[in-house]
């Protein structure tokens, strides 16, 4: 028959159900991301299946939407109203949903783009900085960002230098600017550019853009994990 003892566990048995390291276990009880543990006579901490469940919410939250914001619910999940920290996890899921959608736009836009024949170009179909990014809607700074990122290196023309963006530096501009939207990061950009200039462009997009939307499947699923154990700390809290 099971004793009251026996439904504790040890910061050790936390550590090894969740995969964690014990001093992570401490630290995260430390956070607010687990409940505190109930202490022994001689000190020692004693943790319950709230614990657990709380361990493996946040391991999966953290894969999801990153360790900041999977505290943030956590800690709403023990300390707040159970309607703000469901917000907190409506939210993310909002922002996942928002992620794909402009994925997928950027998927479209970025497959036309690449493939946009370019022919019969003149000197005077070349775009200033300003004229560029009136076009995209995006700041003249961003642009000159991308160029110190190596991203899109415009020509540069007069006494002044100033820069000048031909047709084929357009387009690759509005290529950046739609896997920007899509959340791609500088540094995969900055990996990728290299390779839009090879014969088979469009292939080497449509590859950026398939690893963007595994990533956010991946999300999706670490998502779903969560779910499951939070549904389990909400029914272990006894909370409406």
């Amino acid at each position: 028959m099971p004793t009251l003892k026996s439904q504790f566990k040890r910061t050790v048995d936390i550590a090894r159900d969740t995969g964690y390291s014990v001093q992570q276990i401490r630290n995260l009880e430390r956070a607010g991301v687990l409940p505190p543990a109930t202490r022994s006579t001689t000190g020692y901490r004693a943790y319950a299946e709230i614990h657990l469940h709380s361990a493996l919410a946040y391991r999966a939250l953290a894969a999801g939407i990153g360790p900041t914001e999977a505290k943030k619910i956590l800690q709403a999940m023990h300390t707040r109203p159970l309607a703000e920290a469901l917000a907190l996890l409506d939210a993310a899921h909002a922002r996942l949903h928002s992620e794909r959608i402009d994925l997928a736009h950027a998927t479209r836009a970025a497959e036309s783009i690449s493939t946009e024949p370019i022919t019969d170009v003149h000197t005077s179909d070349s775009m200033t900085v300003a004229e560029l990014a009136t076009a995209l809607g995006i700041r003249p700074s961003t642009l000159r960002h991308w160029e110190a990122e190596g991203l899109i290196t415009p020509d540069r023309t007069g006494p002044q230098g100033a820069r000048r963006y031909t047709p084929n530096q357009v387009r690759d501009a509005r290529v950046v600017h739609q896997l920007r939207a899509a959340g791609y990061r500088i540094p995969h950009l900055r990996a990728l550019i290299p390779e839009l200039n090879r014969p088979h462009r469009s292939e080497d997009i449509r590859s950026a853009l398939a690893a963007r939307d595994a990533s956010l499947t991946a999300c999706s699923r670490a998502l779903l994990t969560a779910a499951a154990a939070l549904d389990t700390v909400v029914a272990l809290t006894d909370r409406r």
